[in-house]
């Protein structure tokens, strides 16, 4: 079958995100439960944006207002109020949809890993020789469940679309299943819808019966078949939830080692949505990484390290058990090690912190050395200040570096000391009290203490 272009068709996605998601036993919305630090809408969105629709349309009914602070003006939100069923769902966006001709797109917002190649298929088989009324997207899964089924003929054309409660035993053997995934063309959609009836076991409104409508006055309706089950799996629940992070996972440990990473024990290690990794990138056991992480080639991540919003350029290494906050930023060949966090800091080229250390709204330069325990106090109970600390300077152990506050390059702070103002460059700055020596002191102290508590016990 010969396919026409779908290119210049203008396209609209609507998403059907309007249930109470009541399995999921949890106050934030359903469909803005994260995985793998993105919330599931927001995967979904990101891959139809790959097909530059013209307008989003989010159809919402519980916690919408939710919905409407995550999204902003990225789409429009129509509201179903009561819940009808998915038919009725879809209605709503009518309004939203008001002047625009093309193609639409009807997605899940939990249903959030369809691929983009397999949205394009819907479109284009749209446009086939035959012009279906209505694209099903069907899968096979292990066990079809309660699963709307798909009746079909071989070369794909729908014979009927029947809800598992209300299919007979000879229609629930068939194992062809409704992802409730459609593409249609908006002169054909809310027509369809209107004749839309809810005679049926659960009194609702479904959208598969737009199939069967157009199919009993003589339109072809026809099903594309994912070839990936798990591309279509809805999450309703928390265990379900937590299999979609898990197959999330499973897939980009696979990838990244394909990329050239070296992952120590793939199965503990968990990487974010948009994290950025080059080659010759060795992971150690029990590492996390949070959304906005760049890791350069040749960079070395020691075992339980927790990276978010930080950049790692080439030939650098952390942890173990380092912590890189949002805005920490290592520059090349640097290295900080066993609990060590940074955030909002700069590490320059060269410089290192290897024990102990908290690094905040700092700037360190190039080669400088940061002793265990030192500290940026960067926070005076109102607002942060910054900590410039210039290129080979020397910061002694158990030191507490006040900010605002600048170390010259190649200075040196003594261990313990707490510097409040500004070191120059080359000098050595040592801040501590005196020291008090009274010999012998300790050892009658030792004697009174003894006594008295021999007496007590008398």
């Amino acid at each position: 079958m010969v396919t026409m272009t779908s290119a210049s068709t203008p396209l609209a996605v609507i998403v059907l995100a309007a249930g109470k998601g009541t399995r999921m036993k949890s106050d934030l919305h359903k469909v803005l439960h994260p995985i793998a630090g993105r919330p599931m809408l927001e995967h979904l969105l990101a891959s139809a944006q790959e097909l530059a629709p013209e307008r989003q349309v989010v159809v919402a009914g519980h916690g919408r207002e939710q919905l409407e602070q995550a999204l902003g003006s990225r789409a429009t939100i129509a509201v179903q109020e009561p819940q009808l069923g998915t038919g009725h769902a879809v209605q709503q966006a009518e309004g939203a949809l008001a002047g625009f001709d093309g193609d639409i797109l009807i997605l899940y917002g939990d249903v959030p890993f369809v691929r983009v190649e397999t949205m394009r298929a819907m479109i284009e088989r749209l446009h086939a020789d035959d012009t279906p009324a209505v694209v099903v997207l069907g899968f096979e899964p292990e066990d079809p469940l309660q699963y709307g089924r798909v009746l079909a003929h071989d070369d794909g054309r729908i014979a009927m679309m029947v809800e598992y409660k209300d299919a007979s035993e000879e229609q629930r053997a068939c194992r062809l299943c409704n992802s409730g995934l459609m593409a249609v063309k908006s002169a054909d959609l809310f027509e369809l819808l209107g004749k839309v009836g809810n005679a049926n076991a659960q009194g609702e409104y479904y959208l598969v019966d737009i199939v069967n409508i157009a199919t009993l006055e003589g339109r072809a309706c026809a099903v594309i078949v994912t070839d990936d089950p798990d591309e279509v799996g809805g999450i309703n629940s928390r265990g379900e939830l937590a299999e979609a992070e898990a197959r999330w996972q499973k897939k980009r440990r696979v990838q990244a080692m394909e990329d050239g990473v070296t992952l120590i024990a793939p199965e503990t290690v968990f990487f974010a949505w948009d994290t950025r990794l080059g080659r010759d990138v060795t992971v150690e056991p029990n590492d996390v990484f949070g959304p906005g992480v760049s890791v350069a080639d040749n960079v070395l991540i020691h075992a339980f390290s927790h990276l978010e919003g930080a950049t790692l350029e080439s030939g650098t290494s952390i942890g173990p058990y380092a912590r890189l906050r949002p805005g920490a930023v290592l520059k090349q060949g640097s290295r900080i090690g066993n609990f060590v966090e940074m955030k909002n800091a700069v590490l320059g080229e060269g410089a290192k912190a290897n024990h102990l250390t908290y690094l905040g709204d700092a700037e360190v330069g190039a080669k400088a050395n940061i002793g265990a325990g030192t500290i940026t106090c960067n926070y005076d109970g109102y607002f942060k200040h910054k900590t410039v600390i210039g290129e080979r300077a020397f910061i002694g152990s158990n030191s507490a570096l006040v900010a605002p506050v600048k170390i010259g390059a190649d200075a040196i702070v003594a261990a313990g000391s707490a510097v409040t103002r500004d070191v120059a460059a080359g000098e050595l700055r040592l801040v501590r009290g005196e020291q008090l020596v009274k010999p012998g002191w300790a050892d009658r102290f030792h004697d009174a203490m003894k006594k008295k508590k021999a007496e007590l016990k008398k």
